[in-house]
């Protein structure tokens, strides 16, 4: 499934500062804007990932419904 988030840059003292909107502690840093970019989708991935580790964890043994959703915005 791929996701679409919004990424913000911002070059300071020769460092590339990136953040995404929609997502809470997803944020790096790099020496060039496609570095940024690169770290920025590794940590993006990373924190969806130990999201779904920890929600799998405290769902395990549950009676639950999984589905995916799409919202519009």
């Amino acid at each position: 499934m791929e996701s679409v988030f919004t990424a913000v840059f911002e070059k300071i003292d020769g460092w590339y500062i990136g953040y995404v909107e929609e997502l809470p502690g997803a944020n790096t840093q790099g020496r060039t804007l496609e570095e940024a970019r690169e770290n920025l989708r590794e940590a993006v991935q990373l924190i969806l990932r130990s999201h779904r580790e920890l929600a799998e964890k405290e769902l395990s043994g549950k009676d639950v419904i999984r589905e995916e959703i799409k919202v519009a915005h």
